[in-house]
C-alpha cells in the first residue's frame, strides 16, 4: 500500500509516495489532497532533497520504484544516465533509447517521471538550448539546473 507525506519547500509543496520501503512518487504538488503520513522514510527522503537544493549533494542514496510502461522506463533509465550538472536535448535522449524519432514521446515519458529530481527530467533542454515543460513549472527547472552548474 502506497502512503503520502507532504512537505513545505521552496517551491510549494513536495508529495513524497512511499511503500514499506521504497519511494515511488516525489514531485511538487499544488495541495495537500490526501492524508499526510510521514515516516522516517519520508523525513529522511526529503532531507536528502533539501540537501540537494542546497547544494550539498548531488545524487541520492534511497531505494525507489518507477511503475511506467517499457518505453518509459527506459526514458527515465537514460534520463539517470546524464551527469549532474549538464543537459541533453529531448532529441538526444530519444538517440539514447533506440527511439531517434520520438522526441515528443520522450517529453510525455518526462511529464510521468513519478519521482522527478531523483530522476533527473529537468536536465532536458529543447534543441534550441530552451526551457522547455517540466511538471514543477520552468521556474522550477531553471532553478534545478542553476543549482547543479553552481557545484
Amino acid at each position: 500500500m502506497i502512503k503520502y507525506a507532504y512537505y513545505d519547500f521552496e517551491f510549494g509543496t513536495l508529495k513524497i509516495g512511499y511503500t514499506d520501503n521504497k519511494i515511488v512518487y516525489l514531485k511538487r504538488c499544488k495541495q495537500i489532497d490526501g492524508k499526510n503520513e510521514k515516516s522516517a522514510l519520508s523525513d529522511a527522503v526529503f532531507e536528502q532533497v533539501i540537501q540537494y537544493l542546497e547544494g550539498k549533494r548531488t545524487s541520492f542514496d534511497f531505494d525507489y520504484e518507477l511503475y511506467g510502461t517499457e518505453f518509459q522506463k527506459k526514458v527515465w533509465e537514460s534520463l539517470c544516465r546524464i551527469p549532474y550538472g549538464e543537459t541533453r536535448t529531448y532529441k538526444q535522449v530519444a538517440e539514447d533509447v533506440g527511439s531517434p524519432k520520438a522526441c515528443r514521446a520522450v517529453g510525455l515519458a518526462n511529464n510521468r517521471n513519478p519521482v522527478t529530481i531523483v530522476v533527473p527530467c529537468h536536465r532536458v533542454i529543447g534543441s534550441d538550448g530552451s526551457l522547455t515543460g517540466y511538471a514543477g513549472g520552468i521556474e522550477m527547472k531553471q532553478a534545478l539546473l542553476e543549482i547543479e552548474q553552481k557545484v
